[in-house]
């Protein structure tokens, strides 16, 4: 096989694993990355270079990894945006923590989400308790939504700045 070939194919076939990986591990997003996060990339990154270009160290053949690794990116979200279905198999879906003031318990216990923390978010929005919200959703990229009423029913939304991982033990 033709080297630059064969270094495209074991590019898109690493791109592909990490894809399903990171969605089976919960890691869908990794905007806030703790020490270990890090490190894990890191080694993960190390890892996979050689499986991705072979015995071929030459620029051309980096390069060309890294031409892959762009368009299959390019094209995956090309294709979450026009259907549901991969994008479902891609992320994690939203789901309600709160609902006109009840908190989801079993759902805050899948997600690893303390009632602390959301209690902490919930403050954080400038409500005092859960029982002024109307929504809290885990967005699927780990944010917490919070909508609420004011004491003249006008509905507030804000979104929670910090990122919960979600938690996802199937595809």
């Amino acid at each position: 096989m033709e080297p630059l070939l064969e270094i495209s194919i074991r590019s898109l076939a690493v791109y592909l694993f990490m894809i399903f990986a990171l969605r089976i591990f919960g890691k869908n997003q990794l905007s806030q990355l703790n020490a270990a996060d890090v490190i894990l990339l890191l080694l993960i990154s190390n890892a996979v270079q050689n499986a991705m270009v072979g015995p071929d160290t030459s620029l051309q053949g980096g390069l060309v990894a890294a031409g892959i690794l762009f368009v299959a990116n390019m094209v995956l979200k090309k294709l979450m945006f026009r259907s549901k279905k991969i994008q479902n198999l891609i992320e994690a879906q939203p789901e309600i923590l709160v609902k006109d003031g009840i908190v989801d318990l079993q759902l805050m216990k899948k997600a690893e989400i303390t009632v602390d923390e959301l209690i902490e978010t919930i403050h954080e929005h400038g409500l005092e308790n859960v029982e002024n919200v109307r929504l809290a959703i885990l967005e699927f990229d780990g944010n917490i939504s919070i909508i609420s009423e004011n004491e003249n029913h006008q509905t507030n939304y804000s979104h929670h700045k910090k990122k919960f991982p979600r938690k996802s033990h199937h595809l």
